[in-house]
């Protein structure tokens, strides 16, 4: 009698076979979720990229991801099931603009969000996630100015945070949180009014202002978890869903609609699946390939934001 795998037991076998550690974003799918060996924010799978001492990392997130943990383990296999997976946020941050700023400006210290490409990382003096951004600026001299990018709503709210006046933002914005309208939250507010409301710094201003707290996709759900309340108007992409209803189970989370899909999911980490992650690990494509000169001048920056608490 000839067994058949589930798509699921032939990853897990494949992982095992290839010496593999599965690491999944928050906003991945739940089946994807449920499989993983770690599941976290963007600094959350940085640092389980860094402690990993096996063969291949098969990364379950977005390209900059990918690409921050092959800067950490430049000598291992780094496989993304669909190199489609980009973010709008890289996109409005070339290269080629972050270097012509620097030779006009110098004195600027360069700190870039995490959500960036492996070239901007390796331009910039520190990096920093939505996690640490705060104490990433706090931890920079009062007198020396600052160019944050790229995101501008995560920008205003760290200035805000510090009170920093000499620093520049970047007009960089993500699709999924920057289009979520304060209107809607507003309606969601009247609809659900015992609902406290958490959201992440990606957004627009005005959703912050009526946010009872701010912070990243996994302080999010930590908040959410420890909280007294029952109710739960999110404001980051749905992926969350499946850890909070894990953590939190019997509690209510309600999601408001963006502009751009009339929907609260993020279209390129949506791009992979599990059949995309099986062909990952049988063939070990698409593979994360750097050069070296990059990696290691990127490397620097990223762990020093690894070391800030």
């Amino acid at each position: 009698m000839v067994t058949t795998l589930t798509l699921t037991e032939e990853i897990l076998e494949l992982k095992q076979q290839r010496k593999a550690i599965l690491l999944a974003h928050h906003y991945q799918d739940p089946e994807i979720q449920e499989i993983a060996d770690s599941i976290g924010d963007s600094l959350e799978l940085a640092r389980a990229a860094q402690k990993f001492d096996g063969e291949v990392i098969a990364f379950c997130g977005v390209r900059f991801m990918a690409e921050t943990a092959k800067a950490l383990n430049p000598h291992r296999t780094v496989v993304l099931p669909d190199m489609n997976a980009g973010c709008s946020l890289v996109d409005s941050c070339p290269v080629e603009g972050v270097r012509a700023f620097k030779r006009r400006n110098p004195e600027y210290v360069v700190v870039s969000y995490v959500n960036t490409s492996l070239e901007v990382k390796a331009e910039s003096d520190l990096i920093c996630t939505s996690r640490n951004a705060v104490a990433v600026v706090n931890s920079i001299p009062a007198d020396k100015p600052i160019l944050f990018l790229p995101d501008i709503n995560l920008g205003n709210y760290v200035q805000q945070q510090t009170g920093r006046k000499n620093m520049k933002i970047w007009q960089g914005a993500c699709i999924v949180h920057a289009t979520f309208p304060g209107r809607r939250l507003a309606a969601a507010r009247s609809e659900h009014p015992n609902a406290l409301v958490a959201a992440h710094p990606e957004c627009p201003r005005e959703v912050l202002h009526m946010a009872d707290f701010i912070g990243s996709t996994s302080a999010i759900i930590d908040w959410c978890a420890h909280q007294q309340a029952d109710e739960f108007i999110i404001m980051t992409e749905s992926g969350v869903r499946y850890s909070l209803e894990k953590l939190a189970p019997g509690k209510k989370f309600y999601f408001v609609a963006n502009e751009n899909c009339n929907c609260s999911e993020c279209p390129y980490m949506k791009l992979n699946t599990l059949e995309k992650l099986r062909d990952a690990l049988i063939n070990l494509n698409p593979r994360i390939e750097l050069p070296a000169e990059l990696m290691e001048r990127a490397r620097l920056p990223i762990e020093r934001m690894l070391a800030v608490k």
